[in-house]
């Protein structure tokens, strides 16, 4: 419990690292494997993926073994490590204010040189109305990939659990892609990831309703266009993210969506216009709030598993 809050604090108060940071290293490693171990086909991507986040739980169970072994203090700060290295909630945050202030004034190109940070669109094809939907979406699908997930995970299943998450949504982000490359390669690491979030993205959006208000949102909207327009969207679980949110913020997002490799065009989610500035920095406030929300609900599971534990100590 104690961890877990800590790691929090210090996330929003330090955010991501810039340089050495433990996910870019990992990123680094899965990229010099791809060079030995890539061949187009799904075997050769499970075995990848396999072997990466193997090598995490690996390491997981070994930092609990030993910080337990040298007292509560060592492993409490163990999982406050591990859940700071874990979540991105404030860099994202600050991300979309970024691109919020870059977009006020004007600075279109100071907008499209932000984007790559936020998400895998062509920033070249998109003005200031595309950033902002681009960003808004980034913003909302990245709240419970970079914040409620990890802390979902950290609380069920301790440190190997939440290392594995972060490995698989990396991975995720680097191949998971319907790109000519990773189409057949990046499938297993793409599942994964899915399978993973699935419970996340869905606790995600019962938090976006319930802090909803905080931005003069609606309940009841978000959860309508969650159960309405969610199981249109391509990806199982970004769709109820967004959804969420958009009917959170009262605007419609979707459409046309450029990436390097191919055009989608995206299902619309939610009610009303497209999205403005300003509801790109109600929707940085809407994930904060989420964010604070959902590490009250991580330290609640925290408490209820540490009792259930005490209730039945082993015979």
């Amino acid at each position: 419990m104690v961890g877990i809050a800590a790691g929090c604090v210090a996330d929003s108060l330090f955010a991501d690292p810039r340089r050495g940071h433990p996910v870019a290293l990992f990123g680094s490693v899965a990229a010099g494997l791809e060079g030995r171990s890539y061949a187009d086909t799904r075997a050769a991507g499970v075995l990848h993926t396999a072997t990466l986040l193997g090598a995490l739980a690996l390491l997981g169970m070994a930092a609990d073994r030993s910080s337990l072994r040298r007292g509560a203090a060592a492993a409490t700060v163990t999982t406050a490590a591990t859940v700071f290295v874990a979540l991105g909630g404030t860099s994202l945050a600050r991300t979309g204010a970024q691109m919020a202030h870059h977009l006020d004034h004007g600075d279109v190109d100071a907008a499209r040189r932000l984007l790559p940070a936020l998400c895998g669109r062509d920033p070249a094809v998109l003005d200031e109305a595309g950033l902002a939907r681009a960003a808004l979406e980034s913003v909302a699908e990245n709240t419970s990939d970079a914040h409620v997930a990890p802390l979902l995970w950290v609380a069920l299943g301790g440190v190997p659990a939440v290392l594995v998450y972060r490995g698989a949504n990396t991975l995720d982000a680097m191949i998971g892609h319907k790109s000519p490359r990773y189409r057949r390669f990046g499938w297993a690491a793409a599942r994964f990831d899915d399978l993973l979030n699935h419970s996340a993205a869905r606790a995600t959006a019962v938090l976006v309703a319930v802090c909803a208000p905080v931005v003069g949102g609606s309940p009841v909207a978000a959860l309508r266009a969650w159960r309405r327009d969610a199981g249109r969207h391509p990806s199982p679980n970004a769709g109820v993210v967004e959804a969420a949110f958009a009917g959170a913020l009262g605007v419609r997002v979707g459409g046309p969506t450029q990436y390097a490799h191919e055009l989608e065009i995206r299902p619309t989610l939610g009610d009303g216009p497209p999205p403005q500035v300003a509801d790109l920095r109600r929707a940085v406030r809407l994930s904060r709030a989420v964010q604070l929300a959902a590490a009250g609900v991580a330290i609640a599971l925290s408490a209820v598993g540490r009792s259930g534990r005490r209730a039945f100590p082993p015979s």
